[in-house]
């Protein structure tokens, strides 16, 4: 048997020429060499299996040639090229860092790069994963690569640029290798499968292009394993058993599914492709990968990124043009949320099939549904419902509350529009901004509200304590008049004292929270009262009174005034529970409970 050579090997570069996908690289190291411009250290770094080490050599050889061709390159026939092509020659010079990374290393180094060279006129050094050198080794190297001898050019390769020193950087000509794309590759390949009477596939090639990610030295070690595995017979059905990769097909049925909101089947497809073997991480990625594709097939002027062959990319777009963009976005994205969550899942299956489900639920779901793949905009409410949703509530009950009594009234939506409060930009559970939409209902009794805070029985003697909930700012129109004078009620005192905490800026939380657990006592027509619990609470709204009453006069459309009252049994009737807030308002009005009734509510 005759010594096997692989395929990275025996086809390596030895020319510029021969080099892939860097042009640009390899065309300003050919200038540099015809003009006689050379630095004294050039840094090649990217990642692996680009060709930096590849250049390096050839790099080196072409400095010494001593007839260099028209194009630039060396000539393979001087002694300098035969000396180095037979890895005899004493002019370039290679060392590994990651086995040499010591000061002793570094310092012999040093010492060699005084001896001029024996052929040609330079001496090379070609240092491999110089980011390996300890910090000490760096440090004995730097005066010497600033200040090298004439005739010794550094060559460093890594793919760590990151972990060299700064001063080191500073010294050299950097050169950033990219990753080699896959239609290099495929080229590369069928040039190497025609010079060996290789039968190949070009999906079959493409495979190994995508599973050698940018590398082409992977993509020569893949090549080299299905020639062996194929017997010189490179088919597409091979490559994919062979490198435990998924069939385009599973996805192309997948899809199908998936637009005909097929759950059972989809969930079936998935179940087959986990007993072939796969991991649930490879099939989602593979998804993903597949509508990636579906989203550049749908444009005629994305299709160019479309990795493939022409006749699959026809495939491609026919089932493009049955999906839409905005499906696309959401399938991608997510496909791409489950890719994360893997790892960290318990049940990696279960968050798959979660997954496919979304996926199949997509061209039928609200933009706001969680189906569809984005997180719902929703404001937190008091109350959850029990069971129905908003379309199953056939009367919207409204509370309308006063100092002597309540009463309870039902509108049919069927005649009027529900108002729609919304709520924007909620900090420290205060909305910023409150917008109410769609009211045709005239006046305030037209207007939903979402809490009320306010005294309930006007029977007793306690100063009632209710929850503080976000509501709708009232309008001077509802501000009832006797003889063209305003009447101010308890509700409406209550109702714009907590609009004004609510409007005040971020900055001022501490106020707002004081307020928010505050009820104010309308004591007369156009005066009110307010009780804290402590002097320090008292001295803070002391300060605020003029701007509190401005405020208040404002929306009330009348001249008010605020008296400050120290009372320490506040404080013990002051109720953050959620809960125990409700049990006071129930206690207080039992119409309280008949609208949690009729509204089918549970308290959150």
């Amino acid at each position: 048997m005759g010594n096997y050579i692989v395929s990275a090997r025996k086809y390596r570069p030895d020319t510029f020429e021969s080099v892939v996908a860097q042009k640009a690289l390899t065309t300003t190291l050919k200038n540099a060499i015809r003009s006689d411009k050379l630095a004294h250290a050039y840094l090649f770094c990217g990642p692996r299996g680009v060709g930096k080490t590849t250049c390096a050599r050839i790099f080196a050889k072409t400095i010494n040639c001593e007839h260099l061709t028209e194009a630039g390159e060396p000539c393979n026939e001087c002694e300098s090229c035969r000396s180095f092509n037979e890895q005899r020659s004493y002019s370039i010079y290679e060392l590994d860092a990651a086995s040499n990374n010591s000061v002793e290393d570094i310092r012999s180094l040093n010492e060699q790069v005084r001896i001029p060279p024996q052929v040609g006129r330079y001496k090379v050094y070609i240092i491999d994963e110089v980011h390996m050198l300890s910090q000490a080794a760096f440090n004995a190297f730097l005066k010497t690569l600033e200040e090298p001898p004439a005739h010794a050019i550094f060559i460093l390769a890594t793919t760590e640029k990151h972990k060299i020193i700064p001063t080191i950087l500073s010294r050299c000509q950097i050169y950033d290798f990219s990753r080699i794309e896959s239609s290099d590759i495929i080229s590369h390949l069928q040039g190497i499968a025609i010079k060996e009477g290789i039968n190949t596939e070009y999906e079959a090639l493409r495979i190994i292009a995508r599973k050698s990610d940018g590398c082409m030295r992977d993509a020569l070690s893949l090549f080299d394993q299905m020639v062996s595995f194929t017997q010189g017979d490179l088919t597409y059905s091979k490559v994919i058993d062979s490198l435990n990769v998924l069939d385009y097909e599973y996805y192309f049925r997948l899809t199908d599914y998936i637009l005909a909101a097929d759950v059972s089947q989809a969930l079936l497809l998935f179940n087959d492709i986990l007993n072939r073997g796969f991991e649930g991480n490879i099939f989602i990625e593979g998804v993903a990968s597949h509508f990636r594709d579906l989203l550049v097939s749908s444009d005629s002027v994305t299709m160019p990124l479309f990795e493939g062959s022409e006749e699959l990319g026809k495939r491609y777009s026919e089932q493009a043009a049955r999906c839409t963009s905005k499906f696309l976005f959401r399938a991608i994205k997510l496909c791409s949320d489950c890719s994360m969550n893997y790892r960290l899942s318990r049940n990696k299956r279960l968050l798959v099939e979660l997954t496919i489900i979304q996926l199949s639920q997509l061209l039928s779901s609200d933009e706001n549904d969680e189906s569809s793949g984005r997180k719902p905009e929703r404001l937190k409410p008091i109350f959850n419902k029990l069971q129905g949703d908003d379309s199953t509530v056939a009367v919207a009950t409204k509370v309308v509350g006063s100092a002597v009594g309540a009463k309870q009234e039902t509108v049919s939506p069927t005649n009027e529009p529900t108002p729609v409060v919304t709520t924007h930009n909620v900090r420290h559970g205060r909305p910023e901004t409150l917008k109410v939409q769609n009211t045709s209902v005239q006046g305030g009794i037209g207007r939903m509200f979402q809490g009320v805070r306010s005294k309930l029985n006007a029977g007793s003697n306690e100063k009632a304590v209710t929850a503080t909930v976000p509501i709708a700012e009232a309008g001077k129109d509802d501000v009832p008049a006797v003889n063209n004078k305003p009447v101010v009620t308890q509700e409406m005192l209550v109702q714009q004292w907590v609009s004004f905490a609510m409007k005040l800026p971020e900055n001022e939380h501490a106020l707002a929270d004081r307020m928010r657990i505050i009820v104010p006592t309308l004591t007369g027509d156009d005066s009110f009262d307010i009780a804290v619990d402590n002097q320090l609470a008292a001295e803070m709204f002391d300060k605020e009174i003029p701007r509190i009453v401005t405020g208040m006069e404002q929306a009330l459309g009348i001249r008010m005034k605020m008296n400050i009252t120290v009372n320490k049994i506040v404080a013990r009737r002051h109720v953050y529970d959620r809960p125990k807030q409700f049990e006071i308002l129930r206690e207080k009005n039992p119409v309280i409970e008949k609208l949690r009734q009729a509204l089918n509510l549970d308290l959150s």
